[in-house]
């Protein structure tokens, strides 16, 4: 993807400094339902702040979210303040990104990596990189 069409790519520890160092930013986790319940989220309460939560594809079938900035903006997305855009390992997000910078949104970031990095050598996420490998606070309700 074009470098242009969003604010770039950030590693996890950046956009965790980025939402405790700007008060207006804030952290979207584009994953589907299950996934933030079954393996866990980003917990920015630390920061005094909340992880707002969007699916970026609708869960069960993988479609596409036709009401994606409605509900972004719906969880307190503003235009000219920083978003970063979180998935599992940073291509749903990615895409997001995308989409919400096209229409004036942003900076828009993707965090590369994601919340669960990816495959090791079992196949296995969360243990190479992502969110939760990196010592990030996250929490599973």
């Amino acid at each position: 993807m074009e470098g242009s069409a969003y604010a770039g790519d950030v590693m996890p520890a950046q956009a965790f400094v980025a939402l405790e160092s700007d008060e207006n930013a804030v952290l979207i986790d584009v994953r589907t339902e299950p996934e933030w319940r079954f393996v866990g989220v980003p917990d920015l309460s630390g920061l005094g702040k909340r992880t707002r939560f969007v699916e970026w594809q609708l869960y069960p079938d993988g479609r596409p979210n036709p009401a994606f900035a409605r509900q972004c903006e719906e969880q307190g997305l503003e235009k000219g303040k920083a978003v970063y855009f979180l998935c599992r390992s940073g291509v749903r997000s990615m895409h997001a990104a995308v989409a919400m910078t096209s229409l004036g949104y942003g900076p828009c970031y993707n965090v590369a990596e994601g919340f669960e990095g990816d495959k090791d050598a079992a196949m296995q996420r969360g243990r190479l990189g992502g969110w939760k490998a990196r010592g990030l606070p996250w929490r599973q309700d």
